[in-house]
């Protein structure tokens, strides 16, 4: 197997999502355009309140992702392939179909992310347990922008555990916690390769959050942006 970070952001770094329901259906296509087979529901328009995942129906993926994280103008994730030529296959469904959608929804035409996607290989366990983290910590820019540059506090870092918990779910975060946000989309059997139960993931987070400056060097080399 292979594993790599994948990433990739609106043109002219422009807000891909708006609003929930926005995020809401970024969940959804993550989940039913990872399928070997059309998706039939693409149509399908959201009010806000579910991500009407079809579980029921059998699916053959295409990707198996292990971390994934939206952002207001960018997404990230951290998978493998199981098909070939797995990953450009996802993003273009996924590009494609989110594309769509986000048109129809604004009344806008054209493009929406900035090319193709940008990878890059994972190809050791060390970076796979960076990588999980920086992927997971992206959203700490909304709550405070530009913290990587001096750290945090133990104070901050508790302060940035709650925003995480409580006031973002637009990441496979909660689901490593042990919190059901959206279970459906990752591959559970790998988290167990690193972690033996969410108390020790979050001990492992809140200490690479603490030691961000040291731990930066080797996730230079896995980031994209």
């Amino acid at each position: 197997m292979e594993f790599y970070h994948t990433y990739n952001r609106g043109t002219e770094k422009r807000k891909i999502f708006l609003e929930n329901s926005d995020y809401l259906r970024g969940v959804h296509d993550f989940y039913e355009f990872n399928d070997v087979k059309a998706v039939i529901n693409v149509n399908r328009r959201f009010d806000g309140s579910s991500t009407a995942i079809n579980k029921n129906r059998l699916r053959e993926k295409i990707i198996n992702l292990v971390t994934w994280c939206l952002m207001p103008n960018h997404y990230h994730i951290f998978s493998y392939p199981v098909v070939d030529n797995g990953l450009p296959k996802f993003h273009q469904k996924f590009g494609g179909g989110y594309t769509w959608f986000f048109n129809i929804k604004y009344n806008r035409s054209g493009v929406l992310f900035q090319g193709r996607y940008k990878k890059v290989q994972v190809t050791n366990d060390t970076q796979a347990l960076q990588l999980i983290c920086y992927i997971h910590s992206n959203p700490l820019e909304l709550w405070k922008p530009n913290w990587k540059e001096k750290g945090l506090t133990d104070s901050e870092i508790k302060d940035a555990l709650n925003f995480l918990e409580k006031e973002y779910r637009w990441s496979s975060h909660l689901d490593y916690l042990g919190i059901r946000n959206f279970p459906s989309l990752i591959d559970t059997d790998f988290i167990s390769r690193f972690f033996k139960s969410p108390k020790e993931y979050k001990e492992f987070f809140i200490n690479w959050l603490r030691f961000y400056t040291k731990n930066i060097e080797v996730v230079q080399k896995l980031i994209l942006e």
